[in-house]
């Protein structure tokens, strides 16, 4: 063990350590972006890999860190925000039939055309964001955005979004998911704030409910996977447990991601104290499923007992997010222990002090792996979990950051 690595062990990680994280993180993503626009997926190194396709929900999820980067006042930052919605704007857009392709290369006419709620909740998230850092033409990118979210994917009989249809919107897959509608609801809690209007701050609350319905009724497990009407299929992907985005069994990061977000949901509503409860039994399930002391487990059986058990990097920035805002909100001590040790073990596991941002993925002797996560796609996870305690709580990060100010402005710079 060096030294450094004794010091990261015995010293907790503060605000200052949060505040160059976000700015290390930051920097480290700025070499995704391409020079017409768009984010290439990052490899260990952060060296764009140019021959995989730029993914829409990669490019939306580095647009909107740049912006929120820009409304902290990291120089710099907006310009790359700007880079990034010019891919969307442009090298993902499909022009025939409206709406973003769900990925584009290596070649220019190398397309994925199908249509993901997934990846234009993030489409949403980005242009809202921008568009609250003010900007050019992020208003109306967030409009097109938010009516292509209307009127292709809102189930108004369920009120809830259907997950994918293809390119020309005529087919729509029958299976429906949880984790399209959790950035949907993460989506239009930022669209509330960019345009002060209520509707999408209703439907947001109308998934966030209905999800709490049925995670009380499933021991505080979230179900996942359902079918065209909304019936659970908890044994989907039994045979592929490891899936990026659709694994079998409970997955433990969103049950601490929705805690998160039910809570923020509470602030945009003006309902404070609400959702506290099912945000607690949320999370006190995840992290009791989840956290087995030297680690978080990707996904768990509906007995609880791990499945994968191989730790994500996403899943520890959520579980620590949360737990910060829990002891925001509750004042309970039990949330800032465990987000003590949580970053703590963050630090000392999931940071790569050498190459920089943080191991998408470890084995269960937290061990850098790549089974199911190569490289580090991105930086979304990580840089909000680490800004996220030096903000006010909102119903967004754009709308916290932008109630702190330039916090990270260069000194004289502000």
């Amino acid at each position: 063990m060096t030294t450094d690595d004794a010091t990261r062990q015995t010293t907790a990680p503060d605000a200052s350590w949060r505040r160059q994280q976000f700015l290390d993180l930051v920097e480290f993503g700025r070499a995704s972006l391409r020079e017409d626009g768009g984010a290439y997926w990052l490899d260990d190194d952060g060296r764009p890999v140019v021959d995989r396709p730029v993914e829409t929900w990669i490019t939306s999820r580095m647009a909107h860190t740049f912006a929120l980067a820009h409304l902290l006042g990291v120089p710099g930052a907006g310009e790359a925000a700007d880079r990034a919605l010019d891919g969307l704007r442009h090298h993902l857009a499909d022009p025939a039939h409206g709406g973003w392709f769900a990925s584009r290369g290596p070649a220019d006419d190398d397309l994925v055309g199908t249509k993901q709620a997934y990846a234009h909740a993030f489409v949403v998230l980005a242009a809202a964001t921008a568009a609250v850092a003010g900007r050019q033409g992020a208003r109306a990118l967030l409009e097109e955005a938010l009516t292509t979210l209307d009127e292709r994917f809102w189930e108004p009989e369920h009120r809830l979004l259907l997950d994918e249809r293809s390119a020309d919107w005529t087919v729509v897959d029958p299976y429906r998911g949880v984790n399209a509608n959790m950035h949907g609801v993460e989506a239009l809690l930022a669209a509330f704030d960019a345009t002060g209007e209520g509707e999408w701050l209703t439907r947001a609350g109308a998934i966030a409910d209905r999800v709490v319905g049925w995670a009380a009724a499933n021991g505080w497990r979230i179900p996942e996977h359902f079918d065209e009407r909304w019936n659970v299929r908890l044994e989907l992907n039994a045979d592929r447990p490891d899936d990026p985005f659709k694994p079998y069994g409970a997955t433990p990061g969103h049950g601490l991601e929705w805690a998160r977000l039910l809570l923020q949901l509470d602030v945009a509503a003006g309902t404070p104290g609400r959702r506290t409860s099912a945000a607690t039994s949320l999370f006190d399930r995840a992290a009791a499923d989840g956290w087995d002391g030297d680690g978080f487990a990707y996904t768990t059986g509906w007995d609880g007992r791990p499945v994968v058990a191989r730790r994500f990097h996403w899943v520890a920035a959520e579980a620590v997010a949360t737990a910060e805002v829990l002891h925001g909100v509750t004042g309970e001590q039990r949330f800032a222990d465990s987000a003590e040790r949580w970053w703590r073990w963050i630090d000392a596991h999931l940071v790569d002090h050498e190459r920089g941002s943080w191991h998408h993925e470890l084995d269960t002797e937290n061990r850098p792996s790549g089974r199911t996560w190569i490289g580090k796609p991105d930086v979304y996870h990580a840089a909000q979990a680490v800004i996220l305690p030096e903000l006010p709580l909102a119903g967004s990060f754009a709308e916290a950051a932008r109630r702190a100010g330039p916090i990270l402005a260069p000194s004289g710079s502000r």
